[in-house]
């Protein structure tokens, strides 16, 4: 039976998403050939921290690159239709503007404020989720015109979605794996001062050499701050927000990105006080064991059932806690840890913990 054109393009960008690429080149790899499949003016294309849906890499193409800090304030700081973290969690993770404002654009602060001005249209915004884990997400830009993204255009995006969330997955995982010529890293943690807009203002000498590890893509020529630290930054001017209003506490803002020799960092933000203006220090360290070990049981791509076992195992619980803890009886904690040591390429709890405590090194996860 005759393959068509689109299926072919299709097939060959699902290819590229199981190919163990970092970031970088995933990105690199899938783009023109979702391009080919969907076409769009300008895109947005990030990584995700799955515990807290803050951005950990992006790549942003023009006009919309000169935006990032209008974006990070409108996505972390005020209402608007389709945000990431709400697609993250919606039954249907694809959605258009023209959609959710029932084609009246101009409902969305997003386009009044931020795209109408680009000459932009109408949006395509994807959560790129897998087994329960957002990776990352995804948004297709037009420029002005009346009509916007079709039904087939978000039917490829249903189907390619889970793939390219594998693809950040299996990026993931390689970073977990970590590189035996990462050259020394600070022991203390760095401290980044920031203004409101956000800009640099201070940076330690840990901190700076922080900045020198990250992959050049992810923190190119030019740029003011990667995105992790504006998305920290962002995040907390909203939680001061909710301090003061009678609604629901969001996630905390803290994040762990990857730098380009493997090794983990955690980065968080923090008001200062005492200073003229409001000042933003973000502290970046070395991310500890339990993080690490929190993010290799999901870039291993456990199920939800084994992720919980995993996770009192590495808490210290036996089976007979985990058992009373989970409501399930000692023979299905086995089974569920059995399945664990199998996808892990472990043999015991202590190797579970050895492995987690490692950073994952030594083994990629498939």
């Amino acid at each position: 039976m005759a393959v068509s054109p689109v299926e072919r393009r299709t097939a060959g960008l699902v290819a590229r998403c199981y190919a163990g690429s970092d970031p970088a080149r995933l990105r690199a790899d899938v783009l023109p050939r979702l391009r080919r499949l969907v076409p769009a003016d300008a895109v947005f294309f990030a990584t995700v921290d799955p515990a807290s849906l803050l951005f950990t890499s992006a790549a942003t193409e023009d006009p919309l690159a000169g935006e990032t800090a209008r974006f990070l304030e409108n996505e972390y700081g005020r209402a608007d239709v389709n945000k990431f973290a709400d697609l993250a969690r919606s039954a249907d993770p694809v959605a258009t503007l023209d959609r959710a404002t029932r084609g009246d654009r101009a409902a969305s602060p997003r386009y009044r404020e931020i795209m109408a001005p680009l000459g932009l249209g109408d949006e395509l915004r994807v959560a790129l989720r897998l087994g329960g884990c957002c990776w990352g997400v995804l948004c297709l830009h037009r420029e002005h015109a009346d009509a916007g993204f079709a039904d087939e255009d978000l039917a490829v995006l249903r189907a390619v979605a889970p793939h390219l969330a594998e693809g950040i997955r299996r990026s993931v995982a390689l970073g977990l794996a970590g590189s035996i010529s990462a050259p020394p890293r600070a022991a203390a943690p760095g401290v980044l001062v920031l203004d409101a807009g956000p800009v640099l203002l201070s940076a330690s000498e840990e901190a700076r050499d922080w900045l020198a590890r990250l992959d050049p893509a992810d923190f190119p020529a030019g740029e003011r701050l990667p995105i992790a630290v504006s998305a920290v930054a962002a995040r907390l001017a909203r939680l001061e927000r909710l301090e003061r209003e009678p609604v629901d506490r969001v996630p905390p803002p803290s994040v762990r990105v990857c730098d380009r020799f493997g090794e983990w960092w955690s980065v968080h933000a923090t008001r200062l006080t005492g200073t003229p203006g409001a000042q933003t220090a973000v502290i970046v360290e070395p991310a500890p064991p339990q993080q690490r070990s929190t993010l290799l049981l999901s870039a291993y791509g456990l199920s939800l059932a084994q992720n919980r076992v995993a996770t009192l195992v590495l808490r210290g619980c036996s089976t007979r806690e985990i058992s009373a803890e989970l409501c399930i009886s000692a023979n299905t904690v086995q089974e569920h840890l059995t399945a664990v040591f199998d996808r892990l390429g472990v043999r015991s709890r202590r190797e579970l913990v050895a492995l987690a405590l490692a950073g994952a090194r030594g083994k990629r996860p498939a």
